[in-house]
Parts: structure tokens; C-alpha cells; sequence
């Protein structure tokens, strides 16, 4: 089946409420890695709003890719982010990202969407033969995350997250000085104390804006009637994010708890116990890795100085920040590469650099979808065993909670019809 047919079929086949009954199989689609050393990526973007815009124009995006394509479910914002960014003028624009996939002949798509949106979509465009960028956090749910990896695999599709921390290279050289044990054994790692999701009240519907599709923007999640602080604040609410405000649990906490994962060096595996210490909805949170190493959800607000994590050894301590680090053992800042302030232009370069490299190479990227799974499965954590407020046991290899069908029916959730996985 040619590619074109594929998606021809997959959206007609999702207007009728149908799941996708296969993938194609990876070799059937043109392989976006064969372009040589100077070429340039074709690439598309599916969500045009403030952090797709600062992908755009805010990195350097053009030392490797032409944007071809864009598209928004509510399409005024196609509109606007086109008159905003350099050449957006050339732009093919779309209400319907499977038109976009169906139509345009690109190599990569970037999908900074909403959260509750974002794994299928990422399913879609891998199906079409793309290789993603999505941003974080990668998933709603753990089950999400799970799919993503098998499809990736099965598809040989690159797919970077962009907990771009990954790439910047002071995080990278105070990761491996945690790892490498030049603090010795790691006995306790200290994060903020993240903020949970806030469970949404049903209010009175509203008119919907004039060019927003709302099916198409609640996805999975419940058809509810329009509100403006649904659709402008979703990052808050549970049905839509874990707490993607900027100090909540998948916000910036997806950020500091990918650290921790990386300095870890647990990129393929999890903690094994959790437990509340205290009551409320942002009780703190305490998690056992199976070397003895203690997570402490605990710290307070300190800026973006908390996108990272203090690691407390028996032979002296380290705080990985965003773009720097600390430590009270000064030799070993002597290496430390080039630093640079948390959250400003340019700190996004190391992490497109990588990507586009893996475009041609077919590595596996710096955070590639299988450690992003794996570092916002700690966030999900965190908010079931918040939710549950109770000890709890994990399986990191089987990614499932031990002897607890409660916690495990937490891992999922129902998906709307017309929105279910592809099967695989």
C-alpha cells in the first residue's frame, strides 16, 4: 500500500470512529536518512503555539531543515504562527495534521502539542514513514509510553524528546561525573516537590472560537462542552497533562526527574518502591531504586535551578542545574564544558544538532523514546502513588505495580472513539 493511500484511509478511517489495524512495515516507505551530509530535512510542524514557535524561529532549526508544513486544530494559530516566523509565508497550512501527513512529502515532523494529544499523533506520523521531535512530557499515560517504544521499534523510526538537558553539555558532563562514581556511591538525590494535576469541575459551556476544531483538540479525553480555562490552561488539568504547569509533576518536573534518571544512569529501568511521607495532594514523595538510592521529592521552589537535581554521595555532593552544575568538590569544575543560563535562546541547539544527525546516521538519539518513556513513567508515578496514598511496589522490567490491580488500572485510561491506538 502506497503511503499516500495509507493516510488517505487512516483519516477517513478515524472521521468513522475506526482504530488503524496495522503499521506498515518498516523499508516499504522511503528512508528520510539518505540525504547527504549538506542537504536539508523537509519538515512539517503539528501545533503552532508558543513552544512550537520557539522551535521555529528560537534555535537553529535552519542549519538543518526547510519548514514545509504546518497545522493546528484551532487554524488561526497556523495563521499567525506563519506571519511570525521567517518564511512562513511559503508554508502549506492545515487544520488537520493527517491531511498534512497524507499530502506533504516531508522527513520529520515536530509535534509540540498539548500533552493529552501528543502519543497519537506521534503513533500517526511514524506510520506515514516519519521520523518526530515531540516535546515533553512524551505521554499521559504509562501505557502510552509503552506503545510509543514498540511502534518506534517496529517502524526503525528516530524519535527525540525534547528534554533537551540530554544534549547540553555541562548536564552531560556532570551526568557521567554521578554515574562514573566521582561522588562516590549516591546514597540520596533531593528534587522539588513537584505540584500535581488539578482535577477539572464541570462548568457551563461556552462558545467554541471561530476556526478551532474542539473534537479534534479534546482527542482521547471526554467531548466536553468549550471552556476557554480548559482549552488555555490545559497544561493544569488531569484529563490533559500530570501537572504540565511550570512546577508541576510533568512541567518542569519532567525536566529535573529525566535528570535524575540520566545521572542514574537508570535510563532503562526505574525505581522499585515509593511512598507519601505526610497527607494532601502534594504530599512528598520518596522512591527506592533498586541500588538503594533514595529520590526525595521534597525541595522547594528555586527557580529553574530546580529543572535539575542535588545527588548526595558518601564522597561529596552534586547539583546538576539547567546548563551548569555545583559541587563542594572544586576539582572537579576544572573540565566542566561551557556553561550557559537556564531557559534562553540557543539552549535547544545541542539537542536539534542530535536529531538531525540520528536523521542520517539512524541512531538512537540522546533522548530517544524509550528513556523519555522511562523518565516520565517517574512522573506518572509519582501522581499515581499521590493519588493512591499508600506504599507502593513496582516492576521496572515488567512496568507494572507488584500485587496492587488498583495502582495498575492507573496506567491507562479509556480512549474516546475515533482516538485509539493503531493496533500493532
Amino acid at each position: 500500500m502506497r503511503r499516500r493511500d495509507f493516510l488517505r484511509n487512516s483519516v477517513a478511517a478515524a472521521a468513522a470512529g475506526v482504530s488503524f489495524p496495522y503499521f506498515i512495515p518498516s523499508g516499504v516507505l522511503a528512508a528520510p536518512g539518505r540525504k547527504g551530509p549538506n542537504d536539508k530535512f523537509a519538515v512539517g510542524f503539528i501545533g503552532t503555539g508558543g513552544r512550537g514557535r520557539h522551535l521555529m524561529a528560537g534555535e537553529n532549526l535552519a542549519d538543518h531543515a526547510v519548514i514545509m508544513a504546518a497545522t493546528d486544530c484551532y487554524l488561526r494559530r497556523v495563521e499567525d504562527a506563519a506571519k511570525a516566523v521567517p518564511g512562513g509565508e511559503r508554508w502549506n497550512k492545515y487544520q488537520d495534521y493527517r491531511k498534512m501527513l497524507e499530502k506533504e512529502k516531508l522527513d520529520a515532523v515536530f509535534v509540540p502539542t498539548t500533552t493529552h494529544a501528543r502519543a497519537l499523533i506521534c503513533l500517526h506520523a511514524m506510520q506515514a514513514g516519519l521520523d518526530v521531535y515531540a516535546e515533553k512530557p512524551l505521554t499521559l499515560t504509562i501505557e502510552e509510553g509503552q506503545v510509543l517504544v514498540k511502534a518506534a521499534r517496529k517502524l526503525n523510526r528516530i524519535l527525540q524528546v525534547g528534554t533537551q538537558q540530554r544534549s547540553q553539555p555541562s548536564n552531560v558532563y556532570a551526568s557521567k561525573l554521578v554515574r562514573e562514581g566521582a561522588i562516590g556511591k549516591v546514597d540520596t538525590v533531593i528534587a522539588c516537590n513537584f505540584e500535581p494535576p488539578t482535577r477539572w469541575t464541570d462548568q457551563p459551556g461556552q462558545p467554541i472560537p471561530e476556526g478551532l476544531d474542539w473534537d479534534q483538540w479534546c482527542n482521547q479525553t471526554a467531548l466536553r462542552p468549550y471552556h476557554p480555562d480548559l482549552y488555555g490552561k490545559w497544561g493544569i488539568w488531569w484529563d490533559y497533562d500530570g501537572g504540565g504547569q511550570s512546577w508541576g509533576v510533568s512541567g518542569w518536573g519532567t525536566h529535573a526527574l529525566d535528570q535524575v534518571q540520566c545521572a542514574l544512569g537508570t535510563d532503562y529501568t526505574g525505581p522499585v518502591e515509593m511512598w507519601t511521607e505526610g497527607s494532601g495532594s502534594q504530599a512528598k514523595v520518596t522512591m527506592k531504586y533498586e541500588s538503594g538510592t533514595l529520590l526525595k521529592l521534597e525541595g522547594p521552589k528555586r527557580d529553574l535551578a530546580d529543572l535539575g537535581a542535588i545527588f548526595m554521595g558518601d564522597q561529596g555532593k552534586i547539583e546538576i542545574l539547567r546548563g551548569s552544575f555545583l559541587t563542594d568538590r572544586p576539582e572537579l569544575l576544572k573540565d566542566q564544558p561551557a556553561t550557559m543560563p537556564a531557559n534562553v535562546p540557543g539552549e535547544v541547539k545541542w539537542h536539534f544538532d542530535n536529531f538531525f544527525e540520528c536523521l542520517r546516521t539512524r541512531k538512537r538519539p540522546n533522548a530517544d523514546v524509550e528513556i523519555a518513556h522511562r523518565s516520565n513513567s517517574v512522573c506518572h508515578l509519582v501522581n499515581i502513588c499521590r493519588d493512591l496514598g499508600r506504599r507502593l511496589k513496582w516492576d521496572p522490567k515488567a512496568e507494572k505495580f507488584v500485587g496492587d490491580d488498583e495502582a495498575n488500572k492507573l496506567l491507562s485510561r479509556p480512549r474516546r472513539k475515533g482516538y485509539e491506538y493503531p493496533k500493532i
